[in-house]
């Protein structure tokens, strides 16, 4: 007997997707208290979650076996529209990412590639039941071609969670270890070659930042500071000084965990990393519950993708890692990267929604 389609839809996920973006949207305006027009952000965020909740929903209820039948498609509009960011992109604080969308605002094509290399990868790997390094080069130049064109933007971040997608998506289809940490290694030997002098020197001041704490190491030592001062229960809503006195750099997105920790204290932001696990938690069950290994490896692209995000944004605000310029998922201030964590979770939903599906 069918169930009715409303028990095929997993609401607790929505939910704990719902509560962050909530979370987020009231950091944002606590951001951006101090500011004339303190609202502007916060009414774009709320379009922007309004839009990604209908996409959510659609994407859910549209079988995901048709990304995958159409994933040739999305590869090729997705290379098409970084060509055309290179071409006739629009351009702010030294990196020419986006293209206009007039009064909405502008895209980031580079998050749409997340997901466009994610399904490419999917379904690639899913057609093969035995791998040789010939086959495996081919999945990596499908990740490459994307990457290099978001590397030149720049943007280190995005190209950086593109590996690790790869790299979670290869493992899980038995790739061996030491392959991938191979691969790894040559990356890093590659680096000081193709990295940006500026790219250069945030590697070198996350090692030290305070050998430069008004300069380079600034936004690590603020970062740090402000999260420190929190304390356990944190300063209280709208309580935040490094956060209203503008210590901390771009607060309403990159470093938006910072007012977390300030505002909320080390409660708060372990609450928001319990809302990340059991997100990231549900992402694996659902991998692991699909009919087929197509569903199953989009989701672990999919967990990976979000995954890296947490890691290295949260990381980075704490001082373990170095500034990557990725946005905290569902938290962080944008359009292009919430739109795109929302439909990633309509995904999951459809993958859960014909977990039962048998042929």
């Amino acid at each position: 007997m069918n169930r009715a389609w409303w028990h095929k839809i997993d609401f607790t996920l929505v939910l704990a997707v719902s509560t962050l973006v909530f979370i987020g949207i009231l950091m944002i305006y606590s951001a951006n208290g101090r500011e004339p027009d303190s609202l502007s952000e916060v009414k774009k965020q709320l379009f922007y979650f309004l839009t990604g909740l209908v996409l959510m929903a659609v994407f859910t209820l549209v079988d995901y076996e048709l990304w995958g039948r159409t994933s040739w498609y999305i590869y090729g509009l997705t290379i098409a529209l970084l060509i055309a960011v290179m071409l006739f992109g629009h351009s702010a604080k030294g990196a020419q990412r986006w293209l206009s969308l007039g009064p909405i605002g502008a895209f980031q094509p580079s998050e749409m590639a997340k997901l466009a290399v994610i399904i490419t990868l999917a379904r690639f790997l899913s057609l093969h039941d035995s791998w040789t390094s010939r086959d495996i080069l081919k999945a990596l130049f499908y990740m490459l071609v994307p990457l290099a064109l978001i590397f030149v933007q720049p943007d280190l971040g995005t190209a950086l969670v593109l590996l690790a997608v790869t790299a979670a998506m290869l493992f899980a289809i038995g790739v061996k270890p030491w392959i991938l940490l191979s691969t790894l290694c040559a990356g890093l030997f590659t680096a000081p070659f193709i990295l940006k002098e500026y790219q250069k020197k945030r590697l070198l001041t996350f090692l030290n930042p305070e050998a430069d704490p008004e300069g380079a190491g600034w936004n690590l030592v603020q970062a740090k500071i402000a999260v420190g001062s929190g304390k356990l229960w944190g300063k209280g809503i709208f309580m935040g000084t490094q956060n209203n006195l503008n210590f901390v750099p771009e607060h309403s997105t990159d470093f938006i965990f910072t007012v977390i920790g300030e505002e909320l204290g080390l409660v708060g932001g372990v609450g928001i990393l319990v809302l990340y696990f059991y997100v990231l938690w549900k992402g694996i069950a659902i991998a692991e519950s699909s009919h087929d290994l197509f569903g199953s490896l989009l989701a672990i692209g999919i967990v990976a993708m979000l995954g890296f995000h947490v890691f290295v944004n949260i990381g980075m605000t704490l001082g373990i890692m170095p500034v990557a310029g990725i946005p905290l998922p569902f938290v962080s201030y944008g359009g292009s990267s919430l739109i795109t964590s929302m439909v990633a979770m309509g995904m999951l939903g459809s993958i859960y929604f014909r977990r039962e599906r048998i042929f």
